[in-house]
């Protein structure tokens, strides 16, 4: 199969969809691997490298798209890259198309194959391509949040941590699944006073077992959460729902219960936010504020620490790009039942039902195109 890797051009996104390392694993099974002009370099990975990999270096986004049958990606295709997009070509990377609802009807346009690492799901429930992300964004979330919480950022001017005789912030986690975990334990690792907060009575037991002393376990209702924030100086949001759009958690009326200065952090605001005032914003500009209460959104977190997150990110796509070039993308996602819940739209057809709910489109069950 002939593999495109594409630099990202989303706005400050470093990461590259395939390492060097990539590249020779793919060839060994015999495919080709096309290489935009220093697509890894936010990375840390030279074209010199691609080329000793056994890639070829193509210079222009126009020539990776227009020669690739599977084009491997990091983040969704934005406006400038729709047009490049061929019918029947597969693409192998995030979508989120529950939160953007252009390119929903952009790639149902194109009639290209989309897979999406977001929705590739094990039979146990878990997440294989979006957790590496989930643990990076997770521990992200406080880094940036304590940077927040200072006061010349627009903070309340807490130090997450405290120190001896001064109380540490008050930080809150809603979702207890990867993110959440990873960012309760950094919290907590930092000396906050940390609450994380869930629906699952099973993954609170879990949560209270595993955590340290300075972390508590709540039941996530809004009750509860409206009681939480009062005190809170920094949440974070890292609720999921596989595919769909996430549930407003933190509605606008709330924010005035809270102090100013708060800080909150939307992890789920690739999939349209869980906080109701979230939109969506960008290394360059990455918060705003609302009533005191300092917002910080952006789409594509991992994109800031690029060298940790594509190498997390490509240990766990490239054993599945291997299998789409290797047998194709039917072939591989009828005897894969974990790639095929990946396919979000083929072929004009919304085939992933979360998608189809989120915009009011028909939905075809993905079985009928086996």
């Amino acid at each position: 199969m002939i593999i495109g890797v594409p630099k990202e051009i989303k706005n400050n996104e470093n990461r590259v969809a395939l390492t060097p390392a990539g590249v020779t694993e793919l060839r060994k099974h015999g495919h080709t691997v096309y290489v935009q002009a220093e697509a890894g370099k936010g990375s840390g990975f030279t074209d010199e490298q691609y080329t000793h990999a056994g890639a070829s270096i193509l210079p222009t986004i126009e020539e990776v798209y227009g020669i690739a049958e599977m084009i491997i990606k990091v983040k969704e295709p934005i406006a400038s890259e729709y047009p490049l997009i061929k019918e029947n070509q597969l693409l192998f990377t995030y979508f989120h198309f529950a939160s953007s609802e252009p390119l929903t009807h952009e790639m149902i346009e194109r009639k290209a194959v989309c897979l999406a690492y977001e929705t590739v799901e094990k039979t146990d429930r878990s997440l294989p391509l979006l957790v590496p992300m989930s643990e990076v964004a997770g521990r992200m979330a406080i880094q940036e949040g304590a940077k927040y919480l200072e006061k010349p950022m627009g903070g309340f001017g807490i130090l997450l941590g405290g120190v001896a005789g001064v109380k540490p912030a008050n930080v809150l986690v809603l979702g207890g699944g990867i993110v959440g975990t990873q960012s309760a334990k950094m919290a907590a690792g930092l000396g906050a006073n940390v609450t994380i907060m869930d629906i699952s009575l099973a993954r609170l037991r879990y949560l209270e077992d595993i955590m340290p002393a300075n972390v508590d376990t709540v039941m996530s209702n809004e009750y509860n959460i409206r009681e939480l924030i009062q005190g809170a100086n920094l949440i974070i949001g890292g609720v999921l729902i596989p595919g769909a759009k996430a549930p407003s958690l933190i509605t606008r009326d709330m924010l005035k219960l809270m102090k100013p200065g708060t800080v909150m952090v939307d992890v789920a605001i690739d999939q349209g936010g869980c906080f109701e005032t979230s939109k969506a914003t960008t290394h360059e500009d990455p918060i705003y504020e609302v009533d005191g209460v300092v917002h910080y959104c952006v789409a594509n977190m991992p994109g800031a620490v690029p060298y940790t997150s594509t190498l997390a990110l490509t240990n766990a796509t490239l054993p599945y790009a291997i299998q789409l070039a290797n047998q194709g993308w039917k072939q591989a996602c009828s005897t894969n039942e974990e790639l095929r819940k990946g396919l979000n739209v083929v072929h004009g057809k919304v085939v992933f039902k979360g998608v189809a709910e989120a915009w009011h489109l028909p939905y075809t069950d993905v079985k009928e195109l086996f």
